[in-house]
């Protein structure tokens, strides 16, 4: 179960210790992957076995992670304010979160981000338009955050956009 590649590639991009938030983590193979790095970690999502099976596997490891279930397109649903150093969300896409994530960063933390632009609707899943990015639009959601890195188009037979910002 490894990290997501976007993760991997960049992991020379990301604090050797801190707080990190793996968002609608799923199986939670990115968020495991930042706890055995030794940051401790927060995985949220709305799969209440996902998360069971997260928390048991965490355990089993002995790791700084923690698993919550969390409807995060709630309107009640809060991140608290510049909490973490490292947000993660790999495959996921809920506009009205952006504020959010980008709020919830400590200064200098990063927001790494990939998911499904159009397109990808005709190879696969996701096919609703209200989960795939239209061009340049991740850019534009993760603005005033300082991008680092970012790519968009084909990868891993996935039609992706990716990035990694800045909390000045």
């Amino acid at each position: 179960m490894e990290p997501t590649r976007w993760l991997l590639e960049h992991e020379h991009l990301l604090p050797e210790t801190g707080d990190a938030l793996d968002v609608a983590c799923g199986g939670g193979r990115n968020a495991l992957w930042l706890a055995s790095r030794g940051l401790r970690t927060v995985a949220v999502d709305r799969d209440e076995r996902a998360v069971q099976s997260l928390r048991d596997e965490a355990s089993r490891r002995g790791l700084p992670l923690r698993a919550d279930v969390a409807d995060l397109e709630a309107p009640r649903y809060l991140l608290p304010p510049e909490s973490y150093d490292v947000i993660v969300v790999v495959h996921y896409l809920h506009r009205p979160l952006f504020p959010a994530l980008k709020a919830a960063l400590r200064r200098g933390g990063l927001l790494v981000y990939e998911t499904f632009t159009r397109g990808q609707e005709e190879r696969g899943r996701p096919t609703n338009p209200d989960f795939l990015l239209d061009v340049g639009e991740l850019r534009e959601l993760v603005h005033p955050l300082e991008i680092v890195v970012e790519r968009e188009g084909d990868f891993e037979g996935k039609l992706l956009a990716s990035v990694i910002a800045r909390r000045p």
